[in-house]
């Protein structure tokens, strides 16, 4: 049996994107995530239970940020020369985001020099690079468009002998509830893609297009899956528990009536505890407000208006459609039939994380605490859905084979 591609995690998050390549396969060597709490979960998750990481004796498992790996590492990672198949995974897309202020000097965006650092010195034969759709935008200055980062970061790995091929992909094609357009980016190490001549740099994105139907097919998974058909099974109306955090409800599992609810649930069949299925404490104030949303069919801009807020972007979730693209920020959707805002699991079924995929730390924080801690409703809305990760993974191990 052939061995393992192998391949390292940059900016992991929660492990969305590892959890989807260890579907595939894959074999991790390490992962690289600044934030304690989500790489406490990936931890939890891919290490202690799945034990998917060939973790290296140099580096301590914990979080690290890539900077300090970068500085105090670089004789071990020249040595991982020939060794990684892949390095994955996207920098931090505050700064470039659409649904954020867009900041060309939020200092997350130099990450991208720190990416492209690591990549000189690791050189895989393949990189797989995720970011917002607002990373192939340039940011203006002076009323002037200035170059996108995207560009910016082909034209890099290009001198670092890459052929490198950029995309917008949009998950909810994917078998993914949620519209949701990211920036794809693969190259091919030029060496490497002469000894191969079947395959180019477009390779990937034809294939992963071509395969995507047999593979939600084979998986019983439809290829645009609905909200409802997401979550249905979590309606509080099912019943509650005690949470585990006091004074809180937790939800049960109610009937399962999807194929994508019995994907999710696949060792939860009918009973088990709902991992991180709390529903916030509302006063009685807010849920009428929102029973009024759900009962009018409100839209954003006439929620604002009829209440008289000043500032609110709170979507309300239609059962039939994917949701908008899921962000950081609970109290931006109100749940489609009933009067609350989401749990984390259901985020994390939004997301395509399975129910046994279990999130660690805070559910919400805020003030200034938001820049130092990513609670679980954060770890979610920045992850890469795994069930793409799958996708992705499935095809990059056929660019490997040639």
């Amino acid at each position: 049996m052939p061995s393992k591609k192998t391949y390292i995690d940059l900016f992991s998050g929660c492990g969305g994107l590892s959890l989807g390549l260890h579907n595939a396969g894959w074999q991790g060597v390490f992962a690289i995530e600044k934030s304690e709490d989500a790489f406490k979960t990936l931890k939890h998750n891919l290490i202690d239970k799945k034990k998917h990481f060939n973790w290296p004796s140099w580096l301590s498992q914990q979080h690290h940020d890539i900077n300090e790996v970068l500085k105090n590492n670089t004789e071990e990672l020249i040595q991982l020369r020939g060794q990684i198949d892949l390095v994955a995974g996207g920098p931090p897309c505050q700064g470039f985001s659409m649904a954020g202020r867009r900041v060309e000097s939020d200092a997350r965006n130099t990450l991208i020099d720190s990416y492209i650092q690591f990549i000189e010195l690791v050189q895989p034969k393949l990189i797989f690079f995720e970011n917002v759709k607002g990373f192939t935008l340039g940011f203006k200055n002076n009323d002037k468009k200035g170059e996108a980062y995207s560009a910016k970061v082909v034209r890099n790995l290009e001198n670092l002998n890459y052929s490198v091929k950029g995309q917008l992909i949009d998950f909810s094609e994917y078998g993914i509830p949620q519209k949701r357009t990211r920036f794809i980016l693969v190259g091919v190490r030029n060496d490497f893609l002469k000894e191969n001549e079947t395959i180019s740099k477009e390779t990937f994105f034809k294939q992963i297009e071509e395969n995507k139907e047999a593979f939600l097919v084979n998986k019983q998974l439809s290829v645009n899956p609905t909200l409802e058909q997401a979550i249905s099974d979590l309606l509080q109306s099912n019943g509650v528990t005690e949470s585990e955090t006091p004074n809180f409800k937790a939800g049960v599992y109610g009937e399962i009536t999807s194929g994508y609810q019995k994907y999710a649930r696949k060792y939860k069949r009918k009973t088990g505890k709902v991992d991180s299925h709390r529903f916030a404490k509302h006063t009685d104030a807010i849920k009428n407000r929102f029973q009024i949303a759900l009962n009018e069919k409100l839209t954003s801009t006439t929620y604002r208006e009829r209440f008289q807020l000043k500032k609110s972007s709170t979507k309300i979730l239609e059962a039939h459609k994917p949701t908008p693209t899921i962000t950081t920020l609970p109290d931006d959707y109100i749940h489609y039939c009933e009067p609350r805002i989401m749990t984390v699991r259901e985020y994390a079924r939004i997301q395509s994380f399975p129910d046994t995929y279990e999130f660690k730390g805070k559910y919400t924080t805020g003030g200034k605490r938001r820049t130092q801690e990513v609670p679980r409703y954060s770890q979610i809305g920045n992850a890469i859905p795994p069930l793409f990760g799958e996708q992705a993974g499935l095809v990059l191990k056929t660019l490997l084979n040639g």
